[in-house]
């Protein structure tokens, strides 16, 4: 494949967009390149506890100019996934943050903070609780189907890595016997979804991030093309060793832009 034939692109957030509250050198460069070309871009994140609006301010507060329109979080595309299923909306229990509260509510689908619920969806929690696990327990053993956001087993924070929406769900799974239905990297469903909001092809629409076990193995399967940068947590010791391999390496988006013609 040629690297010329890509006219759309799918883009991780942290090590690719920013690091911390840093822009990483040469990504606003990159977002004005596809601008002026008109090719359509989506940020992806597995962070499933802000809303597409607040990833957009937070991003603003950066200096990078997007909006809520670019961006789909693992909550939304939760909500996307069930709103496909079930148009005529269901009730559902949340174990979860307004990131996820709301997309879902948007979409329609009332939350079952009691009685009965047909489907029980986990993300990161920060004020999880017994009872919410005992709840979900007992749903999902009463027939309620199981989604999950992600399956990112641990979450940055300021004292370091500390659990994520992954270790919540392995708790349910263990008191279940159930594993969830994942929806976020490295699963294939939140790149399909990107490709729908934009409208365009897998075959011209290049995943890039900057992790090999779910940016570029999400990617692969989700039949794209992928592009690993170096500006993330993947080393080149990594990358020689590792099984997965991505289409493309570049050092960062100025040398993919340098690359493409910009």
């Amino acid at each position: 494949m040629e690297l010329h034939s890509l006219r759309a692109f799918i883009f991780d957030m942290d090590g690719v967009i920013y690091k911390g509250d840093q822009v990483i050198p040469g990504v606003v460069e990159f977002l004005d390149f596809l601008r002026k070309r008109n090719f359509p871009f989506q940020f992806v994140t597995n962070n499933s506890t802000r809303t597409p609006q607040e990833v957009a301010a937070r991003l603003a507060r950066m200096g990078i100019l997007s909006d809520a329109a670019h961006i789909l979080t693992s909550s939304q595309g939760a909500a996307l996934y069930l709103k496909k299923i079930r148009p005529d909306g269901a009730r559902v229990y949340i174990i979860g943050e307004d990131g996820l509260r709301l997309p879902l509510t948007d979409a329609g689908f009332s939350v079952a903070d009691e009685g009965t619920a047909e489907f029980v969806v986990l993300g990161m929690d920060r004020k999880l609780t017994y009872d919410k696990l005992r709840r979900a327990t007992l749903l999902i053993r009463s027939g309620a189907s199981f989604i999950a956001t992600n399956p990112d087993t641990t979450f940055p924070s300021q004292e370091g890595l500390v659990p994520g929406a992954g270790a919540l769900s392995a708790a349910v799974t263990t008191a279940t016997g159930v594993r969830p239905l994942v929806i976020g990297k490295p699963e294939p469903a939140c790149f399909e979804m990107a490709l729908e909001k934009m409208g365009t092809r897998a075959g011209e629409t290049a995943a890039i991030g900057d992790r090999l076990d779910t940016d570029i193995e999400g990617g692969q399967r989700a039949g794209l093309p992928t592009i690993l940068v170096m500006t993330g947590v993947t080393t080149r010791n990594d990358l020689e060793n590792a099984n997965i391999k991505p289409t493309w390496v570049f050092e960062d988006l100025s040398e993919l832009r340098r690359a493409l013609g910009g």
